[in-house]
């Protein structure tokens, strides 16, 4: 089954990562379906029920986005705030439509890695950042995965540090259709 990529990016057209790898990602729709929330909704309103029947189509979710001020853009959150609602995601009576559902992050973060520690700069890592995401979808019964981070782009910009990326990001997401089909054995 296909894998469903949520891309939240203010600026795709301006991004350097996140349109690189939608580029990528673009060159297997037999594999991934992206789904960009800033060009689906470019107000800012989202259809909430279509929102819902996407996200009831498929088993595997990824939400790629560049961390902004240490979360992600606002148009996830506000995301999150209204398509995550009771009776649908989470309650009694709701189903638990994330139920069993793999999701898992893809970050680009301008920091580099070692900044993000207790005795760094950023004083936290980036787990314990993203610890928000991992609640949420524990909460609503998804089965969170690690996520996928790439960083330094703030010091290494280059067109050879970006393309490093794409096989890494692309390698992460294969890497859930070998364990399935490793399952499956």
């Amino acid at each position: 089954m296909k894998t469903l990529v949520i891309v939240t990016h203010p600026n795709i057209n301006e991004s350097v990562i996140n349109k690189r790898w939608v580029q990528e990602l673009e060159k297997h729709p037999d594999r991934y379906v992206i789904h960009q929330l800033y060009r689906t909704y470019p107000d800012g309103e989202i259809d909430v029920t279509a929102e819902q029947k996407l996200i009831e189509q498929y088993d595997k979710l990824v939400f790629q986005f560049p961390l902004y001020w240490f979360s992600s853009p606002p148009l996830l959150k506000k995301w999150f705030d209204e398509v995550l609602v009771h009776g649908w995601a989470f309650g009694s009576k709701s189903g638990y439509k994330l139920s069993g559902k793999k999701v898992t992050l893809a970050i680009t973060a301008g920091i580099d890695e070692h900044e993000f520690s207790a005795h760094e700069k950023y004083k936290y890592t980036l787990t314990e950042l993203t610890r928000p995401f991992e609640l949420t979808f524990d909460y609503v019964r998804a089965d969170y995965r690690p996520f996928f981070a790439y960083d330094g782009l703030e010091y290494n910009g280059t067109e050879s540090w970006v393309e490093k990326s794409v096989p890494k990001y692309i390698d992460f997401l294969d890497s859930w259709s070998l364990e399935e089909r490793l399952l499956s054995l």
